[in-house]
């Protein structure tokens, strides 16, 4: 009798042991797992601010050469013609305005490196090349 009470008792040691072994192990495995996804957390955080960054001076440097253009080589009118709208064109020449006279107007879309039209902007070229371009005159009521 003795010999199973103590045969009892070895097993429920063993048995208590592993449980504690086993809370054990899954405390510092999930504690593990945890920094290790904090640390790829920071990483993946680190990546993208960085790629934040790198786009945002991309769209800055676009924005900067679409704002001068009209002061480069091979810009198709006169700077002092030309008028920086930004959406949906870039610009408006109108020739001959700092001489007094406008004879022409031309709308000009700047682009760099290989973008391409926006839906927005091949549609304003579309109107403008088809003829449906119109001036009107509207004067603001009176109070």
């Amino acid at each position: 009798m003795n010999d199973a009470v103590s045969l009892y008792a070895a097993l429920a040691v063993c048995a208590v042991l592993s449980l504690v072994f086993l809370i054990f192990g899954l405390k510092v495995g999930s504690l593990l797992g945890r920094l290790r996804a904090e640390r790829g957390f920071d990483r993946m955080v680190r990546d993208e601010r960085r790629d934040a960054v790198k786009r945002s001076r991309a769209v800055l440097g676009g924005q900067l050469s679409e704002q001068m253009a009209a002061f480069f080589p091979g810009f198709p009118a006169d700077p002092s013609d030309a008028r920086f709208i930004g959406k949906p064109v870039d610009f408006i020449c109108f020739t001959g305005l700092s001489g007094g006279t406008v004879t022409d107007i031309t709308f000009v879309e700047v682009k760099t490196g290989q973008s391409n039209l926006s839906p927005v902007e091949r549609s304003v070229r579309n109107a403008i090349e088809a003829g449906r371009v119109h001036y009107a005159e509207y004067r603001v009521p009176e109070v």
